[in-house]
């Protein structure tokens, strides 16, 4: 599995950015994706999950600014982050967990990652 992120940039703070992360290759043994973020110096932090189901998940600390979707028919995953804060600034990482049966969810896979930057 192969993930190419896209649609980082410079934004105003309370502005909106909606990133993408598409996914190529043994794409029906992805059984869920995910977005992370990492600062210099502090260790890269779940924002987003989603199930093969559907299913999203937040931690509290994003949970109503950040939206996470799945559009199976494109491989592709968004992030849609709104009322965006200088806090928001990082790099931002695709994630897939991959495997079925007896290995599922057993493989990792990470995109190159995708700046943000929140100006105040």
């Amino acid at each position: 599995v192969q993930l190419q992120a896209s649609g980082g940039g410079l934004v105003q703070a309370g502005g909106s950015l909606r990133l993408s992360c598409v996914a190529s290759g043994s794409t029906d043994s992805i059984v869920a994706m995910g977005w992370y973020r990492q600062v210099p110096g502090k260790q890269r932090e779940l924002v987003a999950a989603i199930s093969s189901g559907g299913n999203p998940n937040y931690p509290d600390p994003v949970k109503g600014r950040f939206t996470i979707s799945r559009d199976k028919t494109k491989n592709t995953v968004y992030l849609q982050i709104d009322s965006l804060v200088p806090e928001d600034t990082a790099v931002y990482y695709c994630n897939a967990l991959g495997g079925l049966g007896s290995n599922y969810g057993e493989f990792e896979y990470w995109g190159q990652g995708t700046q943000v930057t929140v100006s105040s």
